[in-house]
């Protein structure tokens, strides 16, 4: 692939990356300058359905997800596509299987809860952007252009080689392992009014993360070792760990 190309090509996936991420937030959150949402227009089939079609979605951009995330995957991938723009490819399929889900999905709208008080509505809203923000900020905590493949690319235009990974605690990750996942925990729950079609997406996606993480937390002591074992057993995985400091 041409230097011209690999940066090229890294941008777009990035830029259809970054409009699928707005219309999940809106999607999420139900919010009316979005056409298509959880709980918008209604469903198309019954109840039995909509849980079928809707359980397939949320499983399709799972296995994308996780599995295109393992070492073992990215190997063998990598003799196909190239290196420089695995990372990338990544990111497009999982916006499309986002899209996919977006396109698709079968609202189920009978309510679960609704949180009349505008005080618990106000609360439940701003746990749900900060969800999303710690979301954000993770990113870039951790590297922001390494993670959705535009520093390969530069790299590749510039003649220089990736660096190592290398096990960092910047901010949130001196307190969690994983505070991009807490902060969609926080997102998909924090909502004032949970309909049935919305408490399953929430629930698909947290088991999601939950397996996910665990084949995540593996290849993390495979390539890190000791030291991966060290910062699991100081720091919690989702919340932060509260412990008396030792004598």
């Amino acid at each position: 692939m041409s230097r011209a190309t690999a940066i090229l090509f890294a941008i777009v996936c990035y830029a259809i990356f970054f409009a699928t991420f707005l219309y999940l937030v809106g999607f999420i959150g139900d919010f009316a300058v979005i056409a298509k949402t959880v709980d918008r227009p209604g469903a198309s089939v019954g109840v039995g359905g909509a849980v079928i079609i809707d359980l397939a979605l949320i499983a399709l951009f799972g296995i994308q997800h996780s599995v295109m995330a393992r070492p073992g995957f990215k190997k063998a991938w990598t003799k196909i596509v190239p290196p420089v723009a695995e990372r990338s490819v990544y990111v497009l399929l999982a916006s499309i299987a986002l899209m996919v889900m977006f396109a698709f999905w079968q609202p189920i709208d009978a309510v679960v809860w609704n949180a009349v008080s505008p005080l618990a509505r106000g609360v439940l809203w701003a746990l749900f952007w900060a969800g999303f923000g710690i979301v954000l900020i993770s990113t870039f905590l951790i590297n922001h252009f390494e993670l959705f493949g535009l520093q390969q690319a530069w790299f590749h235009t510039r003649g220089h080689d990736e660096q190592p990974p290398q096990l960092r605690e910047p901010s949130l990750y001196r307190f969690v392992r994983h505070p991009m996942m807490g902060g969609f925990f926080l997102a998909i729950w924090a909502i004032p009014t949970m309909t049935a079609g919305h408490l399953l997406l929430a629930a698909g996606l947290s088991v999601y993360i939950l397996v996910a993480l665990h084949y995540e937390e593996r290849d993390l002591v495979g390539l890190f070792g000791a030291d991966y074992e060290n910062y699991r057993g100081r720091v919690g995985m989702l919340v932060p760990r509260f412990r008396r400091r030792r004598a």
